[in-house]
């Protein structure tokens, strides 16, 4: 396993991994570089760190890996000053919401570093210091965009620490990574403070829709609330992929607004249905196609406490809920409760003394 690890950008995301690192595989030695010096003060005397830095200097010789959690814009220029003080072994990732950009640029770096491009699937619309969190990655994906010439042993290794920091590392090409995120999360922050920004130009003199905008509004722009030096970065980086899927969304609304127009009632209902449907969907899936999981469905009723009694007796008895959900469209299905675990073993634990206490649940396959 790893001895010394470095971070560059010690926000959510690269205090987080610090956190990680530290408390959950005991990594002896972590350096750090931060813009701002009394946030490493601070992680320095949590004993988050343990050496650091305002500057790219020899605080990271004899790293294993080193994480550059800065804006996209910045990635490239710090691995090149990181690459006069580190091994053609180390390993460098960064966890930019944009790959196939950063792909290209390390290229010039490959005989300096071994890159593994990554991007955890969490986070925040907090994104500094003060918000980082050591469980932050548990039950995340973390995808990674390894260089071709990355040997398949390290990569490997390096899944493995993810794994024990409680993520779901994915391994894709940098680009099909491009062309997934501008629909699942670049585009949503576009579509959030475009929400913001069109209800601000719309409200009344007494801002009435300010201080009336209840749960669902603030829920649907709550990232809106994100870096904005962070999301402008993003939206050059991934130029392309944005632009094709702000295209597509703009045909929807397209469709959807003459459908309201010619009083298509029809249209309408199918248009709130389908996305009702595909929404629902979420709900079922787990991590299956990436790690494999054991589910089983519980019929509970509705009422307080129902979940409650059902944890506690888990906890009592050693089994680790890896999910859990309502299943909210239950047509084909036997039970309101989906959980999922880790192992055949622990389902099969659960099942048992579900079934002692007169639960009906059911083995999903």
């Amino acid at each position: 396993m790893f001895g010394k690890v470095g971070i560059i950008g010690l926000g959510l995301i690269g205090g987080s991994l610090a956190k990680a690192f530290k408390n959950r595989l005991n990594i002896q030695t972590i350096v750090a570089v931060n813009r701002n010096q009394d946030v490493l003060i601070d992680a320095y005397n949590e004993g988050v760190i343990d050496g650091y830095s305002t500057t790219v200097n020899e605080i990271f010789a004899d790293c294993d890996i080193v994480f550059i959690c800065t804006p996209v814009n910045t990635i490239a220029g710090f691995a090149e000053k990181l690459s006069q003080y580190i091994s053609p072994n180390c390993i460098v990732s960064d966890v930019g919401s944009t790959k196939g950009h950063i792909y290209d640029e390390m290229k010039a770096f490959s005989d300096k570093f071994i890159y593994i491009g990554g991007h955890p699937m969490t986070g925040s619309e907090k994104y500094r210091y003060n918000a980082s969190k050591e469980h932050l990655f548990e039950n995340a994906y973390y995808i990674l965009t390894p260089a071709e010439n990355a040997p398949l042993g390290t990569v490997e290794e390096f899944k493995k620490a993810l794994s024990s920091l409680g993520a779901i590392p994915v391994i894709v090409s940098p680009y099909q990574h491009d062309y997934i995120v501008a629909s699942i999360s670049h585009v949503p922050h576009i579509v959030a403070s475009a929400l913001c920004n069109s209800v601000c130009i719309m409200d009344t003199p007494q801002k009435h829709m300010k201080f009336l905008a209840a749960g669902g509004f603030k829920d649907i722009t709550r990232i809106a609330s994100s870096s904005p030096d962070m999301w402008g970065s993003i939206c050059f980086e991934n130029k392309h992929e944005i632009l094709n899927a702000l295209e597509n969304l703009e045909n929807v609304i397209a469709d959807v607004r003459k459908s309201i127009q010619n009083d298509d009632k029809e249209a309408v209902k199918e248009y709130f249905d389908h996305a009702r449907m595909y929404r629902d969907s979420f709900s079922a899936a787990t991590p299956g196609t990436f790690v494999k999981r054991y589910e089983i469905v519980i019929d509970v009723l509705d009422k307080p406490g129902s979940i409650a009694i059902i944890a506690v007796l888990f906890s009592s008895n050693n089994i680790n809920i890896k999910n859990m959900s309502i299943v909210n469209s239950r047509e084909h299905e036997c039970g309101v409760l989906q959980i999922s675990f880790d192992s055949e073993e622990q389902r099969a634990k659960s099942i048992k003394l579900l079934k002692e206490m007169n639960y009906e649940v059911y083995a999903k396959e």
